[in-house]
């Protein structure tokens, strides 16, 4: 099982049209917890990772995690976002996070890419704030 940080920029990305900010992540947890991603190029993401939304404003902070419902998959038919990843959102855990976030600097992020992987020094912290 690998561990995925995706980063969500509540200013410029939008979920079915809606602020991709950690409120609305935390209602879709609980109303339509299945979502389907754009990924800027295909990861070697498998079912049953985890992905871990990091929100990069207001506060730069993980407060909301997925898991990977099947491998991502090539979309021909949008080339301005080529690839999809299925998930479903974890209410529980999304709630723990939303109420207790992992920080910028407690995950010790330097540059910021669209998905990268955790760290795994810092996946402990991450696993105890989800409650996993």
């Amino acid at each position: 099982m690998e561990d995925w940080i995706y980063i969500l920029n509540p200013n410029k990305d939008t979920l079915d049209g809606e602020p991709s900010d950690k409120e609305t992540v935390r209602r879709l947890a609980h109303e339509e917890p299945e979502l389907d991603l754009w990924l800027s190029r295909r990861n070697h993401m498998s079912e049953g990772d985890r992905l871990w939304f990091f929100f990069s404003a207001p506060q730069s902070a993980v407060a909301a995690v997925a898991q990977i419902d099947g491998v991502p998959y090539e979309n021909a038919e949008d080339p301005e976002f080529s690839y999809r990843v299925e998930v479903t959102l974890l209410p529980e855990a999304t709630d723990a996070l939303y109420g207790s976030p992992v920080s910028r600097e407690e995950l010790g992020l330097g540059q910021v890419r669209s998905v990268q992987k955790v760290k795994s020094e810092v996946l402990p912290m991450l696993l105890a704030r989800a409650g996993l």
